[in-house]
């Protein structure tokens, strides 16, 4: 039995702020943010006293990876129990003093659900194994005998995400589905138990006090009815770009509007947030209906390359997209699953979002920090993955032999390199794994990590650290930024965006040349260097400023 604890009181006594409508949250992979026992592994003890860190940053929210109890198949998006911490996090006691910190601090925390799919040793699955065809608990996922004259094929043509056939065959014969790694099998949401357990499971967290969730895979919860071929091979190039059987069906609405009653009955305004890869915006705002959930991630926008007319593109159709909803826009530029966007930016367009290559550092760096501000000041929310406040680049040269993404191991599927992204974070110039621990790091750190560093990035003006941080007050103190529904494009010249919001004006300048332009007002914050002369200013390639009008 796991100890089920009282919320705490909640942040402030106010109701209807809809806090989330412009929150900057920051993304905390725990096992690559802070080390609090010495084994190399980060863990709730480690993200607990690196809190102060993330207030004064100036974030709103964090939202947690998966530290469930789990065989670590898939880092822990395998879930064995949802209700328990795996030891290698610490333990149920360690996330209900985080939460409580954080509260204290001014910080919302948002957990990771995995709804999707279950470990291979959940309970559930362990004994519908053991039970043989015909066990009940098989409904609960889905087992289907093969085809062919002794079912030796599989029961239709779907591929995993991860590479190779989305299903495995059993001892017994049966066949089981999986969309990720044979260890994740998915669930079977037409069955009334599995909508029972997550509602359960919803309740257990919002009653610990987190702030919210966020849904992995939330467009795959449901699958076509008779799970039909697809039809042809290379099926992953289809994603996000069609509707496909197994993803985006219009039944997974019907669950989240059961959740969004849910979080509606706890004070505080706790919140769901989907990952759900949609061919277009527009099924993306589906999901942010208003009795479903609150706010989904824009993947578009991550995907969109380091161009002006692209990126005015995707941002006049994110918006557009949301307003009939009434939802914000999100905005990100980096997570656990790319290539982090220093690093991207670094490469040539059009290369995708998990690369190989470091590409041209300096170029990288400088497209980086006019990406951030570009993102902070669009209207809506935004999300920061660890570590690009620092302005780290990818870990691009990791071994083979240490990496650690199941895809990288599989014979097909993604190219499997977000270790990369993955490698933990630097917090002092020099020591055992640059302060992320005493007892080293689970994936090596290169030797130039010290140097990008908090502690070496701390009180350095010019820093991507500092900038961040001033970028991030800004924006919670200026009145026309945070919170809105559209921008005033304003005229400008090819390859540079420029727009107004109420009393505020960005201009982005995405080419590589220097470009001349008549100064808005007065300057709140660049991202590198600029001259003002007289009524003009010159705006370097690949550098946002922002003004005050």
């Amino acid at each position: 039995m796991t100890q089920h604890f009282t919320a705490p009181d909640r942040l402030t006594g106010k109701t209807g702020t809809q806090w989330w409508r412009d929150a900057v949250i920051y993304q905390v992979y725990p096992r690559s943010f802070a080390d609090g026992n010495g084994d190399g592994m980060g863990d709730l003890e480690g993200v607990r006293a690196r809190l102060p860190y993330l207030r004064d940053l100036g974030v709103d929210a964090v939202w947690l990876s998966p530290f469930y109890a789990s065989p670590q198949a898939d880092a822990g998006y395998d879930v064995a129990d949802y209700r328990a911490i795996d030891p290698m996090f610490g333990t149920l006691h360690d996330a209900d003093a985080l939460i409580r910190d954080a509260h204290e601090l001014g910080l919302r925390i948002i957990v990771d659900l995995v709804p999707n799919h279950s470990s291979d040793q959940h309970e559930w699955f362990k004994r519908a194994l053991a039970e043989g065809p015909g066990s009940p608990l098989r409904a609960r996922y889905h087992f289907r005998p093969g085809k062919g004259a002794d079912g030796e094929l599989p029961p239709n043509d779907w591929e995993s995400i991860f590479g190779g056939p989305a299903w495995t065959r059993t001892q017994d014969g049966e066949w089981y589905l999986h969309l990720f790694a044979p260890e994740q099998p998915d669930l079977n949401w037409g069955h009334p138990a599995v909508a029972d357990e997550f509602r359960s499971i919803l309740r257990f967290w919002l009653d610990m006090g987190v702030d919210g969730f966020r849904i992995d895979v939330a467009h795959g919860l449901v699958k076509a009815p008779g799970l039909p071929d697809i039809g042809g091979h290379d099926q992953l190039k289809l994603l996000g770009n069609d509707v496909m059987p197994f993803f985006d069906q219009e039944g997974v609405h019907e669950i989240y509007r059961s959740w969004r009653t849910i979080l509606d009955e706890y004070d505080g305004e706790r919140i769901a947030v989907a990952e759900a890869w949609t061919p277009t915006v527009e099924r993306t705002a589906n999901y942010v209906r208003p009795d479903e959930l609150h706010q989904a991630f824009n993947f578009q926008y991550l995907g969109a390359p380091w161009d002006a007319a692209a990126l005015r593109e995707v941002i006049d159709v994110s918006l557009a997209a949301m307003r009939p909803v009434g939802a914000p826009a999100t905005w990100v530029l980096s997570n656990h699953d790319v290539t982090r966007h220093a690093t991207r930016f670094a490469n040539p367009q059009g290369l995708g979002t998990q690369l190989r290559t470091p590409g041209d550092r300096e170029l990288g760096l400088r497209r980086a920090r006019a990406a951030t501000l570009l993102m902070l000041a669009l209207p809506g929310s935004a999300y920061v993955y660890q570590g690009e406040e620092l302005g780290l680049p990818d870990v691009t040269d990791l071994p083979d032999e240490v990496r650690q993404d199941p895809s990288f191991f599989r014979a097909a599927g993604q190219d499997g390199f977000r270790d990369g992204c993955r490698v933990p974070i630097p917090w002092t110039v020099e020591g055992s794994s640059y302060g992320f621990g005493s007892g080293g790091s689970w994936l090596p750190q290169p030797e130039s990590w010290g140097k990008l560093s908090i502690e070496a990035q701390s009180g350095d003006p010019d820093s991507t650290l500092e900038l961040y941080r001033r970028a991030i007050a800004t924006r919670r103190a200026h009145p026309g930024l945070g919170a809105g529904s559209d921008v005033r494009w304003l005229d400008a010249p090819e390859g540079v965006l420029a727009f107004a919001r109420d009393g505020f004006v960005c201009t982005v300048n995405l080419t590589g040349r220097l470009v001349s332009l008549l100064v808005p007002g007065r300057s709140l914050l660049a991202s590198g260097p600029f001259t003002v002369d007289g009524d003009r200013f010159e705006l370097p390639g690949d550098t946002t400023v922002w003004w005050t009008v």
